[in-house]
């Protein structure tokens, strides 16, 4: 039988039965802790009793920060991960327990991205599925790995909203030369002061030519180490690709050249410079050489396009890009009608 009596203003209820853990729970009314006494001691009757004490206890909050610590770091783009859990949990939906997060809450949320607040610009459809996306596998490993228990995932109760286009951003003429001059080392003055204008990291601007002459990926850029440059034979190695498989990318000139004039970094990495570091000098040099709606992630459609025009080869071009099917190497290759048209005569 449950215990139940008053405590102060509330009300406070136990169950204690062999073979299952220990409950306790503390209401307003007692007419509130004798049902919820009723329904656990039926389902105990039953053997249909699951222990809700970490859903009641923890926030979404909670275990977004105990996902960024235990599995965030074992992941592939981890870092980046870890910065939209951050993000996540300065959202309202952080601070509802999970026994109170149901799907009309986490519809709010989606709508709430989708249109902005004070607190959070709006954003795409793509980005909202992928907070999503994020917010469901936190939620199913924590049922399943650390015991916190809910009826259904409320996450894949709503509607999802639809993905964006996929990007076809190329550098239009002109572009390419105004972004490098801006990512060129800054000027300074006799007194070693900083002037206005280019960069003060001066790994950006040969990560960004290292991208366009090689399609590689960000995380495959920042991950390169000094052993696996081979400039003698004109190749990387890269171990960890997203795809999982490693592969050798091949090197124009042009990049070989910009690898041989780095000074070599203590720490082994070819672009000692972190993913949030580059996107910000990225974006700040996009601007001030007032070029729109460019993001990083666009070069790599820029430099496949081009690949495309030296290597007619089909399996050649996947091999340098990573691509592992036809449909994949498509979204990236983007050629311009005025380059075809000449083709064609």
């Amino acid at each position: 039988m449950a215990a139940i009596w008053k405590r102060g203003p509330y009300w406070r209820a136990y169950i204690r039965r062999q073979g299952y853990p220990y409950q306790a729970e503390t209401f307003d009314t007692k007419a509130a802790a004798e049902a919820w006494a009723r329904r656990i001691e039926a389902e105990m009757d039953r053997g249909a009793f699951v222990d809700r004490t970490e859903a009641e206890r923890n926030t979404l909050g909670d275990l977004l920060q105990q996902y960024a610590e235990k599995v965030s770091p074992g992941k592939k783009g981890g870092d980046g991960e870890i910065l939209r859990i951050r993000k996540l949990r300065t959202d309202p939906i952080a601070t509802y327990k999970i026994t109170a997060l149901t799907s009309q809450v986490v519809a709010q949320f989606r709508d709430r991205r989708l249109k902005g607040d004070k607190n959070h610009r709006a954003v795409s459809g793509s980005t909202v599925n992928r907070d999503l996306n994020l917010l469901s596998h936190v939620l199913n490993v924590a049922k399943m790995e650390w015991g916190v228990h809910f009826e259904a995932n409320p996450v894949s109760l709503i509607r999802r909203p639809r993905e964006n286009r996929a990007r076809t951003r190329r550098l239009s003429p002109g572009e390419e030369q105004r972004l490098l001059a801006e990512l060129a080392p800054s000027p300074r003055d006799e007194h070693g002061r900083f002037e206005a204008g280019g960069s003060r990291n001066d790994w950006v601007r040969p990560v960004v030519i290292i991208a366009l002459e090689t399609a590689m990926r960000r995380g495959e850029i920042l991950s390169l180490r000094w052993p696996d440059v081979f400039l003698e034979d004109r190749y990387v190695r890269l171990h960890d690709t997203k795809n999982g498989e490693a592969r050798d990318v091949p090197l124009s000139s042009r990049a070989a050249a910009t690898l041989a004039d780095l000074p070599r970094h203590n720490s082994g990495q070819v672009f000692p410079v972190t993913p949030d570091a580059l996107k910000k000098v990225f974006v700040r040099a996009s601007e001030r050489a007032g070029i729109a709606d460019l993001h990083f992630h666009d070069l790599r459609h820029e430099a496949t396009s081009r690949i495309a025009e030296r290597l007619d080869n089909i399996l050649e071009l996947s091999a340098v890009t990573g691509h592992k099917t036809v449909q994949m190497l498509r979204r990236y290759y983007h050629p311009r009608a005025s380059d075809l048209a000449r083709k064609l005569g």
